[in-house]
């Protein structure tokens, strides 16, 4: 094997390991609300809440991933530069705090959104503010971590990113368990538990993370004083002006390209499970699973997208244009494997994979009809995925943002065409019309290939510059 695959799953495969346990988080909470019966609610209740609850948080905190996204492409840049990364993570930190305290002080009305994404019952509108409420206080840790795990790959060390996202998974799951069910003779917290389980998860990552930077790295984060590692720390004008450290973009300029590329995808899946909805309670299931089931492809090509991440900003910055351009092609070429092995799995046991999923015979038999379009899926979306490594390891953030305003487009105009050719497509009752789920996913895979088909016509943009 080359040197160069090998450093591609060095960095590729501690990601897809970290990605996969985090189904089981969500599962967990699940099973644990399925246990609890109480004068305060039925499991069903429970089970609502977290929902609701989590849906909310979910939404909210997937906007910020450009702190992730940011970071690990300006960090990348400056590794290969050998100067300047220390300075992007004290500035990627500030600004995690600073969005995590405006979440804190709006924690009330945050938690009365749940009534706006689903038709909850009283109880369970209570529940999932109570949860939003006790949650929102893991939101500095939260943030913070996603800004650590961005400069943990631009470092090229998916390792630490590993440890600390397994840790707080691992924590998260025993902590929820223990603190709700109870342990010993102590009968626990109840419902309240589960979100605190989450909160000290949280926060044991970003104290983990901290100590990484601490004993690996030699920064003491949390003493103030700073090593000027390659450049002196930037005031903080910096963030609004151009600078020669990051690249000629400022981070100011990046991270608000990529806030619109996160709520263009926030906007996306909203639609995908609102529009899901319309159709009854058996196809949005249906709807659900089958996207479940794309999401465990992702993980395994995020892998490898966040290795292109890595090698490409770290060749940037490097100003290695031949090592780039390899990196590239051979990120694309493990992707690619991946991509064909899950077009395989899904054709082979696509309806195993259901029964995995759920044991209602009637959500099974509906699910199949639609199990043609996990075949499809993997490609296009391989492509779109490894393609949003690449660019943000380049700190092309106006593709990046343009890519996805683009798929927004591509999404929202073949459901309207379609209800356009198909006015009554919503004119029958439970369990509705198939054909509306049909559509979904092609509206979803039409926003995949709007992505790919962008990034792919300006991937020339992805270059060596002339001065860094």
């Amino acid at each position: 094997m080359k040197a160069l695959d090998k450093e591609i799953l060095r960095l590729a495969l501690p990601s897809i390991l970290a990605n996969i346990t985090v189904p089981l988080v969500g599962l967990v909470d699940t099973a644990v609300a399925g246990h609890l019966h109480s004068a305060a609610g039925s499991s069903a209740e429970f089970i609502g809440g977290i929902s609701a609850g989590a849906m909310v948080l979910n939404v909210i905190y997937w906007n910020f991933g450009f702190l992730r996204a940011s970071t690990g492409g300006l960090t990348a840049q400056a590794y290969g530069k050998s100067e300047g990364y220390v300075p992007i993570l004290r500035r990627a930190l500030k600004l995690a705090l600073g969005i995590s305290a405006i979440l804190l002080v709006l924690g009330w009305p945050l938690s009365k959104l749940s009534l706006l994404f689903r038709s909850a019952t009283p109880g369970v509108a209570i529940l999932a503010a109570q949860y939003i409420l006790i949650r929102i206080w893991a939101a500095p840790a939260t943030l913070s971590l996603m800004a650590l795990k961005g400069w943990f790959i631009g470092m090229q060390d998916s390792f630490s990113s590993m440890i600390t996202d397994l840790t707080v998974n691992l924590v998260n799951i025993a902590s929820s368990i223990i603190l709700t069910l109870g342990i010993g003779g102590w009968q626990g917290l109840g419902f309240p538990g589960i979100a605190l389980g989450t909160v000290i998860a949280q926060w044991t990552g970003f104290i983990l993370a901290l100590a990484i930077c601490r004993f690996r790295y030699r920064i003491p984060v949390c003493s103030g004083k700073w090593p000027k590692t390659g450049t002196s720390t930037p005031k903080s004008g910096v963030l609004f002006r151009k600078t020669a450290e990051n690249g000629n973009k400022s981070f100011f300029q990046i991270n608000a390209d990529l806030f619109v590329r996160s709520l263009c995808m926030t906007g996306i899946y909203f639609g995908y499970t609102v529009l899901a909805a319309r159709s009854g309670e058996v196809l949005l299931a249906c709807a659900n699973i089958l996207m479940n089931l794309l999401m465990i492809f992702s993980y395994f090509t995020d892998g490898f997208a966040y290795a292109g991440e890595a090698l490409t900003g770290r060749f940037i910055g490097a100003r290695d244009k031949e090592m780039l351009r390899r990196s590239i092609v051979g990120t694309f070429r493990w992707s690619f494997g991946v991509a064909g092995s899950w077009i395989a799995i899904y054709l082979l046991a696509g309806l195993p994979m259901l029964r995995l999923m759920t044991d209602d015979p009637v959500v099974v038999d509906a699910c199949r009809q639609f199990l043609p379009w996990l075949a499809v899926m993997p490609l296009i979306g391989c492509a779109a995925f490894t393609w949003d490594g690449v660019y943000i390891g380049a700190t092309a953030s106006k593709g990046i943002r343009n890519s996805m305003i683009w798929a927004v487009v591509a999404f929202f105009a073949v459901w309207f065409a379609g209800l356009l050719l198909s006015p009554g497509l919503f004119g029958t009752q439970v369990p509705g019309n198939p054909a509306a789920i049909h559509l979904l996913l092609a509206a979803y895979f039409a926003h995949l290939a709007a992505r790919a088909i962008y990034l792919t016509a300006t991937a020339a943009s992805i270059r060596v510059p002339e001065e860094l």
